[in-house]
């Protein structure tokens, strides 16, 4: 390692030496006082509301959880001497081979890595984390740990399938949250930004941590974007058209055509409630409403309200009715057509389905085609967002519901950041309040902080009966004392799985295929829940796979077999369509002759913050 006149080590943004002597100790020691006053105003903002009695300062029942959990996995290694002394053994030994690299290196022998990080591992790729030897034994120092306790999950096989779930994705979080990368003096970047700035950035970061609690009434609501630069209607959800209905649980938007001739079927978009609808609008070149509209498709998309406690006891079946059912009616007052095809996206891709079968039941023919966006009906293969569901998770759930009547947005957020701890939550932690660097402003983030509650007996439902006992897929719900079952939607369906989603994984979106009556055509786009859907022509980005059709849950199976194909799925899914029916009449306005439209989209529902 190279020194500077004085002796120092150093170390350079770009991988060359840096000084390690504080440059201005007078301004180093003002920032220090000014960093520890802004850390207690960050104290005051979290102990504050807990001493006031507005938020609860009892974390015992998810510490205790996390414990019981994690206490199974150890149980079954320590009940055998045999199994404990071979985990231990091969821990130990990795740390010795570790050791003895290090002790080589220091001699000036080049020796290989004992751990490596995976390419895609962003938390190490200062040149500092492999040059400087006191970082890169500690990253595989970390490496070795982290990656030996979740294989002591992987390998306790004796153990029930939730437990293990459960227990390994405790291990990741933790994991995560302790790597070296996140602490001031294990971390070369934060080290090297202290050193360079004399700790102004742990002056802004301390005040940012303090800024971000007091926003968050006493919860820190970590800021992923700078969400001054936005506004709905403003620069988001541009898309020209009418609010053309409006009740209790939803708005209806038709959208404006730009085109002399449309489709004759009208197309309805069911977004999920969990987010807000206009990820399909962020803005004109990602819309995939805009786009839909310039191909000639007259939209009607469905706008959730953000529920209080006058939605508590909206349920599953009311949002089927009142926001499916009634969007339906009028989309036929409006075009009078009788054939509509329907795209649910999520948790709406679940209600419509949910909704199809009972539509199959009762002979309501109006959807001709259904278009499933990351959907799952059945959730056998539901991935980590399972760690969060049995009966004692769901009750405590329900109690926490049952004070307000929904559950709080931030709540749900949480639990999607967590899938991606990593890239939603520790990069930031670091480049905020360390780092003292101001997010970027970037719609997609702004969108994804941008909340909304959840009524009680609508996710009360959906938990129980989807995630826990998975009766949608198995044929146990009912409607009016009649059954539901997948089978009896025989309509064409286009289900599209993207391959790096967390949220809907694409095995469980595969698998759910196999439950309707109907033909299926499955896609697998490239990318994630967001990216891989909102993915339009004109980036050029990704790649998508068709093949034969999907049975049971061998998609690594069909993959194999399949055909890949670069860019974006939408052009493939515009041919679908329009294989079902390319009847094309005269544009529509927005409400038409027979009803009056209410306000401009984006509507006033998607505005209501949480």
């Amino acid at each position: 390692m190279a020194k500077d006149k004085t002796g120092s080590d150093r170390t350079t943004s770009d991988g060359a030496p840096i000084s390690l002597i504080i440059k201005d100790p007078e301004k180093f020691a003002q920032n220090i006082a000014k960093m520890i006053e802004g850390m207690t105003k960050a104290a005051n903002a979290f102990l504050k509301p807990r001493e006031d009695g507005r938020l609860s300062a009892d974390l015992t029942d998810e510490i205790a959880e996390i414990v019981r959990t994690l206490a199974k996995v150890i149980e079954y290694w320590t009940a055998e001497p045999g199994r404990s002394i071979q985990a231990q053994s091969k821990l130990y030994g990795q740390y010795f081979m570790l050791w003895t690299s290090t002790m080589q290196r220091m001699s000036g022998v080049q020796m290989p890595p004992v751990a490596v990080p995976d390419p895609r591992d962003r938390r190490f790729k200062d040149p500092q984390w492999t040059q400087n030897q006191f970082f890169d034994f500690v990253k595989q120092f970390y490496l070795i740990t982290t990656r030996w306790a979740e294989e002591m999950v992987e390998r306790a096989d004796d153990l029930d399938p939730h437990i293990r779930l459960k227990a390994g994705f405790y291990v990741r979080q933790i994991a995560n949250a302790v790597s070296p990368s996140n602490f001031l003096f294990t971390n070369p970047e934060i080290l090297r930004d202290t050193l360079d700035s004399s700790a102004d950035n742990l002056v802004r970061g301390m005040d940012m941590l303090a800024e971000d609690i007091a926003a968050g009434n006493g919860e820190l609501i970590i800021r992923q974007s700078d969400n001054s630069h936005f506004a709905i209607g403003k620069n988001l959800a541009l898309s020209p058209g009418k609010v053309i209905l409006q009740n209790d649980v939803c708005q209806l938007i038709q959208y404006k055509p730009n085109t002399k001739d449309v489709l004759k079927r009208p197309l309805l978009i069911v977004p999920p409630w969990i987010n807000k609808f206009y990820i399909l609008d962020l803005n004109p070149e990602k819309s995939f409403v805009r786009w839909a509209v310039e191909q000639g498709h007259t939209v009607f998309v469905i706008s959730w309200i953000n529920p209080d406690e006058r939605q508590s006891e909206k349920s599953f079946e009311n949002y089927m009715r009142e926001g499916i059912l009634a969007s339906l009616d009028t989309v036929q007052k409006i075009t009078g057509e009788t054939e509509i095809n329907a795209i649910g996206y999520c948790v709406g891709g679940t209600l419509l389905s949910y909704t199809l079968a009972y539509m199959a039941g009762v002979g309501d023919t109006r959807i001709a085609s259904a278009t499933l966006f990351a959907t799952q009906v059945d959730f056998t293969h539901a991935g980590d967002l399972k760690v969060f569901i049995d009966e004692e998770q769901i009750e405590a759930v329900e109690k926490k519901m049952s004070v307000r009547g929904y559950l709080e947005g931030k709540n749900m957020t949480a639990s999607f950041n967590m899938l991606r701890s990593n890239d939603l939550i520790w990069s930031y932690v670091v480049n905020n309040y360390f780092r003292g660097k101001e997010p970027i402003p970037f719609d997609l983030l702004y969108w994804n902080s941008d909340a909304t509650r959840m009524p009680a007996a609508n996710h009360s439902f959906y938990l129980r009966n989807c995630y826990l006992d998975n009766k949608l897929a198995e044929g146990e719900l009912t409607v009016d004392g009649k059954p539901l079952s997948l089978g009896d939607v025989t309509i064409p369906i286009y289900n599209l799985a993207t391959r790096d989603d967390h949220i809907a994984p694409p095995r469980s979106v595969f698998y759910g295929s196999s439950f309707f009556g109907g033909p299926v055509t499955f896609v697998l786009a490239g990318s994630g829940h967001i990216a891989g859907v909102i993915n339009p022509p004109s980036r050029g980005k990704y790649q998508y796979w068709t093949g034969r059709a999907p049975h049971g849950d061998a998609l690594e199976d069909w993959l194999g077999h399949a055909k890949e194909q670069p860019g974006s799925w939408w052009p493939h899914w515009q041919a679908w369509i329009e294989a079902q029916d390319n009847t094309r009449v005269k544009a529509r306005t927005p409400g038409g002759r027979k009803v009056k439209a209410i306000e401009d989209a984006p509507g006033s529902y998607v505005k209501v913050m949480a």
